[in-house]
């Protein structure tokens, strides 16, 4: 059976329908890639030689509202008709047919006597043209572009789709980073200070770790890192915070190592802990933490718990809807609503809804946040 596939498969290749069919997808996908970073010089000038082969045009233009982007193909000397034509067109807002007396040309034996130009829009906004230059233009041509500049469109969308979402990560890692307590900063460095004549090798290895803290939670590249640097910087966290308290606070560890290189939003674990370490030590002479990452399957699971004085179930299920209405200047419960809602969003928008945050949790019964984080996951890499 095995030899009968090879020798159907190398025989036949499929009809000529068959092969125009792969060869437009073929260069479909080729052109996207250069589309999803946005309509920009570079992208229209990767994207080109795909469209033109895609329409089978002897050349072809890409233009934003100010001008040509990119030309691909013969009778370069057309570049001069580009930005005319755009801009007949984006005024119409339509697909236009274009002859040979509007593209007037001096060179003897030009094969370009007309164009197809069609406009390219992005969330109901004119952003450019798609234009197709040939000897002759049909109805067909006229179709085939007028297609093929509503795909760039969508491809072009989903390109401001992704910016947009990108911009919405930033503004809510830069929430959490405002989220950061003034008082837990005043407290790390006065508990480091207490540390300066009494033990001054403390003192400074302390300060080196405020200092590693602060710089990782206020860098400024990646919205994904890697599990490993987040723990580590939770650990550093915790290190000020256990000088701070001393034996008041415990903390256990449990991290299987096969996880720790998987991608993780920044910032995901820092305001759990910082919840878990706040509820665990609120009204009680000491607080342990627990923080497990354990290995399952295609996903990694990842645990912060306390056993402090916990919540109302349903003022935690307000924070991770949005619906909390306790906006208090430093009041905990707000901040809690801030850091917990953060979280479980950006959990949401990187991997689905069904990655949302899980919270266990009962007055006088403590704490458990879970998250399950995929191993692997489209677009998600440091």
């Amino acid at each position: 059976m095995r030899r009968w596939l090879r020798s159907s498969m190398g025989t036949h290749l499929g009809t000529e329908a068959d092969r125009a069919t792969f060869r437009t997808l073929h260069n479909a996908s080729l052109a996207s890639p250069a589309l999803r970073g946005g309509l920009t010089i570079d992208s229209a000038e990767r994207a080109a030689p795909h469209l033109q082969a895609l329409l089978a045009a002897p050349a072809l233009a890409i233009t934003d509202t100010d001008g040509l982007l990119a030309w691909e193909g013969i009778g370069t000397h057309h570049q001069e008709h580009v930005t005319k034509l755009a801009e007949a067109t984006l005024e119409r807002g339509a697909t236009r047919f274009y002859d040979r007396v509007d593209l007037e040309c001096g060179q003897a034996g030009c094969p370009l006597h007309s164009a197809v130009v069609s406009p390219l829009v992005v969330d109901d906004h004119l952003v450019g043209t798609l234009q197709a230059y040939a000897p002759d233009t049909s109805a067909m041509m006229v179709r085939a572009t007028d297609e093929v500049a509503t795909w760039v469109s969508g491809q072009l969308e989903l390109a401001e789709l992704d910016a947009s979402r990108r911009r919405l990560m930033e503004a809510e890692v830069r929430a959490l980073r405002a989220q950061i307590s003034p008082h837990f900063i005043y407290n790390s460095l006065g508990a480091i200070a207490s540390f300066v004549r009494t033990d001054p090798e403390r003192a400074r290895e302390l300060l080196l770790e405020f200092a590693d803290f602060t710089r990782y939670s206020f860098r400024t590249h990646g919205e994904y890192t890697t599990l490993s640097e987040e723990l580590r910087s939770v650990e550093r966290y915790l290190l000020l915070e256990q000088a701070r308290f001393g034996e008041r606070l415990s903390v256990r560890l449990s991290v299987a190592p096969e996880v720790l290189p998987i991608a993780v939003p920044f910032l995901c674990l820092q305001p759990l802990v910082e919840n878990a370490v706040r509820h665990g030590l609120a009204d009680a002479e000491t607080g342990h933490i627990s923080i497990r990452a354990a290995d399952s399957g295609t996903e990694c699971v990842i645990e912060v718990e306390d056993d402090g004085a916990g919540e109302d179930p349903e003022k935690v299920r307000d924070a991770l809807t949005g619906a909390s209405t306790d906006s208090t200047a430093g009041n905990s419960s707000a901040n809690d609503s801030v850091g917990l809602g953060n979280v479980d969003a950006r959990l949401r928008n990187a991997y689905g809804d069904d990655y949302g945050l899980i919270v266990e949790t009962a007055p006088g019964a403590g704490t458990k946040v879970i998250l399950r984080i995929p191993k692997f996951a489209p677009g998600v890499h440091t």
